[in-house]
C-alpha cells in the first residue's frame, strides 16, 4: 500500500490489569504506520494504571479517572480521536497480527464500505482457543434476524459516521453494542475480511458472562425501540442466507461442525 489510513484504537479499562497488558501488547504489535491509540480507564485501583505507564510513550492519549462506564469510555475516547477508521478494544480481548493492515486494504479497494468485519476467536484466561467464530458481510436486516452477526473485537467503521449517528447510548451498560451495530449496519454498507482479526476473552468476570439474562432482556428492549423484529420464517431465510454464504466461502467444516452442534441440541455455534 501506497498509504495507509489513520487507524484509531480505544481500550475503555476497569480493574482489568490482569489481561489488560496483553489487549495493548496486541495493539502495539500490529506495528501499523498511522495508529492512534487511546485508553480510557475508569480510574481503577488493581494496577492497571501502572501497567499503561509502562507504554504511555507509545499512545497517543491516556487517563484514569472516574466514568460513567463502558460506553461513557468509548464515547470519550471517539471525541477525541482523528483517525480515518475506529474501533474499541475491550481491555481484556486481543487483536491478531496483521489484522489492522488488512482492514486498511479493505479499505483501500472498498472505498464505499464504512464498516470493515472479520472473524474472531473465543479464548480463555490463558489466550487459550476454545473455538472460532466465523462472519459474513453484517447487514441490517441480518442484525435483526440474528442478533450480533460480528463482535466488536474484529470490528472497524469510518469515524465520520459519528456526525450523522452520534455516539454510542450511554444509557446503555449492556447490549450498547448491539445498539451501535444496528444504528451502523442501517446507515452504512459493510465489508466482511475473510480472516481472523481479533479475540473475544471468556472469563468469570466478564460482563456477558455474568448477567446473561440482563443481556438478553435489553436485547429485546433495544430491538423494541428500533422496531427491530422480524417474522420467524423470515429469520429461517437469514439463518439459510448466512449458511450458504458461509460455505460459498469455503467454511464447509466450520458450518458441519455447527449443524453436528445443532443436532445435538447444543444451540447455534456458526
Amino acid at each position: 500500500m501506497k498509504t495507509y489510513p489513520k487507524i484509531t484504537v480505544i481500550t475503555p479499562s476497569f480493574n482489568q490489569a490482569e489481561f489488560l497488558e496483553r489487549t495493548i501488547k496486541s495493539v502495539l504489535a500490529e506495528n501499523y504506520p498511522n495508529l492512534e491509540y487511546i485508553i480510557m480507564d475508569g480510574g481503577s485501583t488493581d494496577g492497571s494504571v501502572e501497567i499503561i505507564k509502562i507504554y504511555e510513550k507509545y499512545l497517543t492519549y491516556w487517563v484514569s479517572e472516574k466514568d460513567n462506564g463502558q460506553s461513557h469510555a468509548i464515547n470519550k475516547g471517539l471525541k477525541i480521536a482523528t483517525g480515518e477508521w475506529v474501533a474499541w478494544q475491550n481491555s481484556d480481548d486481543i487483536y491478531y497480527p496483521g489484522a489492522f493492515k488488512s482492514v486498511a486494504l479493505a479499505a483501500q479497494k472498498h472505498p464505499q464500505t464504512g464498516l470493515i468485519i472479520g472473524d474472531v476467536n473465543l479464548i480463555d484466561e490463558e489466550d487459550r482457543l476454545i473455538r472460532d467464530m466465523h462472519y459474513v458481510t453484517p447487514t441490517y436486516n441480518a442484525m435483526v434476524a440474528e442478533g450480533m452477526v460480528l463482535s466488536n473485537q474484529a470490528a472497524f467503521w469510518r469515524r465520520d459516521v459519528h456526525d450523522v449517528l452520534g455516539m454510542m447510548d450511554e444509557s446503555l451498560h449492556l447490549g450498547f453494542d448491539f445498539d451501535w451495530f444496528l444504528r451502523l449496519t442501517k446507515h452504512t454498507k459493510a465489508f466482511s475480511v475473510n480472516q481472523c482479526l481479533g479475540a473475544f476473552r471468556i472469563h468469570g468476570l466478564a460482563k456477558t458472562q455474568k448477567m446473561p439474562v440482563q443481556n438478553l432482556e435489553i436485547h429485546h428492549m433495544i430491538r423494541s425501540r428500533h422496531k427491530a423484529f422480524m417474522p420467524e420464517w423470515k429469520k429461517k431465510l437469514y439463518r439459510i442466507k448466512r449458511f450458504l454464504q458461509l460455505v460459498s466461502r469455503g467454511d464447509l467444516k466450520y458450518v458441519t461442525r455447527g449443524i453436528w452442534h445443532r443436532v445435538k441440541g447444543g444451540g447455534n455455534v456458526y
